[in-house]
């Protein structure tokens, strides 16, 4: 059950988005919400990156009795290694090329090297 939560979280952190609580309407009255900085997310809301790592309190409890918890915190990022294309996300871009035989495939090959290295505003 636990698996759940940490793969909505990891997207989360992805997509810079809080989730927001399902099958809740009101807070709960055992929680002093006026202490901290603690808030219900009633509606999905951007989680925008500050100096610090964003992070998550992950809670399983499952039917046999077993309780867990995680903190997870996202990975720093890491610079794209050059000729490497980056999608909007950050994520990786593949640069696909075919050809017919060897010949016209390594020539797809150059044209593709040639153009990256033409143009300075491609995100590599």
């Amino acid at each position: 059950a636990g698996v759940a939560g940490v793969i909505k979280m990891v997207l989360a952190m992805r997509h810079g988005t809080v989730p927001r609580t399902l099958h809740v309407d009101q807070p709960s009255t055992h929680v002093d919400w006026n202490t901290g900085h603690v808030r219900l997310a009633t509606r999905t809301q951007p989680w925008p990156r500050t100096t610090t790592p964003r992070r998550a309190g992950i809670s399983s409890f499952g039917i046999s009795g077993t309780n867990a918890h995680l903190i997870l915190e996202e990975a720093p990022p890491e610079p794209s290694p050059r000729g490497v294309p980056l999608g909007k996300d950050g994520a990786l871009v593949p640069l696909v090329v075919s050809g017919r035989d060897e010949g016209a495939l390594r020539a797809s090959l150059e044209r593709v090297a040639d153009f990256v290295e033409r143009h300075t505003d491609v995100p590599v």
